[in-house]
């Protein structure tokens, strides 16, 4: 695959150019090599990492860059890095004088420096150390800023360094969090498509089809995944990358993100709020693919009549502070500017209950996203002891109220009243 062809951009029949302006991805063995020249015009580089991606590849990359004039910001690797304010400040302070940010990491280590380096007006480039989820290439940081998970809209990297001798050596569980990402994109394609039929949301064919293209060519991986094969770990990487590059083709992150990645993202800011442990991203997005696909399942057989449910507004803000507790504010000030519980979809959905659940029967049965679990040693029961039934539950009802985008989890709030 010549991921640089893609990002020249096309001409598209939705009538949008898309483009995606990083430079140059390199997806192979000693890609960290090419470092030399990518940074040919900077002298004073700011290195980003925490202890492990420094671990990973901090070295080579310092090799690359001789003769430049270093400084380095190195987050603990013993505690989960979190990118919020605190972490932001750390890095905004060794930025003055600098030339380029060069982030050596996966998630939250690129969500930083896509971050300072868009706000503070410096290019950045990424040093990939595992292949665990899709951001390397989109245009927006996932952050935690007053608690809330929110994707900030942010620059690209000029440049993204993906050596597969480094990625292959990656936390088994960062390598099955790359492939959950990736196999979350059925839900998050069935979302984008249910909400263009009920809000009339732009869609592009071409999009949508490269995208759902990533996610069977990364089916083909799993067993080569698991022996760590290096082939198939640059298969996924790139399945990622080329995932990243549609979402900046759609200046959003509609085609890679929905119902899948706010039940994930429930579980994180619940779990950070609480103390609570959580999985990685991606593996919790696996998971969470599989209640969507229940729920999809469940809507399949549900009667769209012209009603809808109607939460006590006093019960609604009650429940949500006690499950997000000092997050609880935000969740709701959002969906009051939105607007959402005063939507009346209930006529949509009578008028256009055969197209949704056509659309809905698209979408892999829970059973089949559970075999795709299995394919990479993934056990759900895992996924139930860890959460439990009661906050699986609560993830279904009010995940939704993380962020202001349609999805599944609202037909079946307004279905089913958000039961799963």
């Amino acid at each position: 695959m010549d991921i640089n062809e893609i990002l020249k951009g096309v001409k598209c029949s939705c009538g949008k150019n898309h483009t995606c302006p990083i430079e140059r991805i390199y997806v192979e063995s000693g890609a960290i090599s090419h470092l030399s020249d990518l940074c040919s015009d900077y002298n004073n580089i700011l290195i980003v990492a925490d202890e492990n991606t420094y671990s990973a590849a901090g070295c080579q990359t310092e090799k690359a860059l001789y003769g430049k004039k270093i400084t380095k910001v190195i987050f603990s690797g013993k505690t989960v890095l979190i990118p919020d304010e605190k972490a932001i400040e750390a890095v905004e302070k060794q930025t003055q004088g600098q030339d380029l940010i060069v982030g050596i990491g996966s998630g939250v280590i690129q969500d930083l420096c896509k971050y300072v380096s868009y706000f503070n007006g410096i290019p950045y480039m990424i040093v990939a150390t595992a292949p665990s989820m899709d951001g390397y290439a989109s245009s927006g940081a996932a952050m935690i800023l007053k608690g809330m998970k929110e994707t900030v809209p942010a620059g690209l990297p000029k440049a993204i360094v993906a050596d597969t001798e480094v990625l292959k050596n990656a936390p088994m569980e960062m390598i099955k969090a790359g492939f959950g990402d990736i196999i979350g994109k059925y839900s998050a394609l069935n979302d984008w498509k249910i909400s263009t039929i009920i809000n009339g949301e732009y869609f592009c064919d071409y999009i949508y089809n490269t995208t759902y293209d990533m996610i069977e060519k990364t089916l083909k991986t799993a067993k080569g995944l698991l022996a760590r094969e290096e082939e198939s770990v640059k298969s996924v990487t790139e399945a990622l990358m080329v995932v990243g590059i549609m979402m900046s083709f759609a200046t959003n992150s509609r085609p890679a993100s929905g119902s899948e990645h706010h039940l994930s993202h429930f579980f994180e800011i619940t779990g950070i709020v609480n103390n609570k442990p959580y999985f990685p991203h991606g593996v919790d997005v696996f998971y969470s693919t599989y209640i969507t696909a229940a729920l999809r399942e469940n809507l399949l057989n549900a009667d769209f009549s012209n009603n809808r449910y109607t939460q006590d507004y006093n019960e609604y803000e009650s429940e949500m502070k006690r499950i997000y507790g000092c997050v609880a504010d935000e969740c709701i000030k959002l969906q009051n500017k939105v607007g959402n519980y005063k939507k009346d979809r209930g006529s949509v959905y009578f008028s256009k209950e055969k197209e949704i659940k056509e659309a809905l029967s698209k979408m892999p049965k829970a059973k089949e996203i559970k075999d795709m679990l299995d394919l990479v040693e993934l056990d759900l029961n895992d996924f139930y002891s860890l959460y439990g039934k009661e906050k699986i539950e609560a993830a279904v009802k009010y995940a939704k109220d993380l962020k202001d985008r349609y999805t599944v989890l609202w037909l079946n709030y307004d279905i089913l009243e958000g039961r799963l």
